[in-house]
């Protein structure tokens, strides 16, 4: 357990790095996060006004050809994420800011429904979210995803979506009646199924068992879903592999994907500091298996290998996948999105009836 008095209650990053974009820097020491009551740091909400609301994916590791992101920044402040990097872009630090200062596109859903309706737009499965998470906890407030669902609906589009948190389940109406017409896949990420690792490694993320009762209400209600167990971190979570697909398989889910955590950016400085904060006795073997995994650094850009590593560990991670796939996940059900629905729907025969 860390010390209650360095370490930051309820969040995941324990200190704010410098954005890399600033040419100066006014604190001599700009990791540091100087607070006098360190348990209560507010969370901001920005409104802002972006005018394109699609991102083309160019990552041959990544499906699809779009996504898109209601919000910016995460409050589930996930120790590990990627999309930290991504919030010096918006002037803010990749550390505590990311998980406290969120951009809100409440205009998502009109930006979506331009594009949907567009003469020369053709249909492909958008992902919602491909940074951060689209049912984050103040989605329960501003209904921004359920408005962006709705919209997928009466354009009748496919997409898919990813997400960590049990408020998915209010929409569920809307999933029920896109995934009758083959329009919905959902992914739902499950690192761990140590609800004491959560809450340090996820810490404003739906409990462990909220997320696997998604998943079996999801599947009962014919919604194609998937889990991710994204990512693995070695010497942490490496041991539940085969634990974790058996339950998820059990409760109904169709298949079952894996990313090796990779430390990108300020991500590797902010996971270090936490880790050696929250598990110092394990920090340096945690350190070194990653690096094992990376070629000897905590990170790795190359297309092919970023996701799934290489090294002995890497390929012991994926032989213990391959066999839990064998054993619980056989025979996953093909699916097929529907893009011609849409293409139809947008046609001007149809709307002669």
């Amino acid at each position: 357990m860390p010390n209650p008095n360095t370490f930051i209650k309820g969040r995941g990053a324990q200190i704010n790095p410098a954005n890399r974009f600033h040419n100066l820097v006014y604190d001599e020491n700009p990791v540091d996060w100087e607070l006098e009551d360190k348990a209560d740091i507010p969370t901001d909400f920005i409104e802002v006004f972006p005018k394109t609301i699609l991102n083309k994916v160019v990552s041959p590791d990544i499906p699809g050809d779009y996504s898109m992101n209601p919000y910016q920044g995460c409050e589930h402040g996930c120790i590990y994420c990627y999309a930290r990097n991504s919030h010096n872009y918006w002037g803010y630090s990749a550390g505590l800011e990311f998980e406290s200062k969120i951009l809100v596109k409440k205009n998502a859903a009109t930006l979506l429904e331009q594009k949907l309706k567009h003469k020369n737009w053709k249909a492909t499965p958008i992902m919602l979210s491909g940074n951060t998470d689209c049912y984050q906890p103040i989605e329960g407030k501003l209904e921004i995803t359920r408005d962006i669902l709705k919209t997928f609906w009466k354009y009748r589009h496919p997409v898919s979506v990813i997400t960590k948190n049990s408020l998915i389940l209010r929409d569920l109406d809307i999933l029920k009646q896109l995934a009758a017409h083959n329009l919905v896949r959902v992914a739902i990420s499950i690192t761990t199924l140590n609800e004491d690792l959560r809450r340090f490694l996820e810490p404003r993320t739906a409990t462990i068992a909220n997320r696997l009762k998604t998943v079996e209400t999801l599947a009962a209600n014919g919604i194609p879903t998937m889990v991710m167990m994204a990512p693995i971190i070695p010497g942490l979570n490496d041991t539940e592999i085969l634990k974790m697909v058996k339950t998820v398989a059990d409760l109904g889910a169709s298949r079952v994907g894996y990313t090796i955590v990779r430390l990108t950016g300020d991500v590797a400085t902010i996971f270090e500091d936490w880790i050696r904060k929250t598990m110092p006795d394990r920090a340096d073997r945690v350190l070194n298996r990653i690096r094992d995994c990376r070629g000897g650094e905590l990170d790795d850009k190359r297309y092919g290998k970023r996701m799934s590593g290489e090294g002995n560990i890497a390929k012991i991670i994926q032989e213990q996948f391959r066999i839990a796939r064998q054993l619980y996940l056989k025979n996953p059900p093909p699916y097929q999105y529907n893009v011609d629905m849409h293409n139809d729907f947008k046609s001007p025969q149809l709307k002669l009836f």
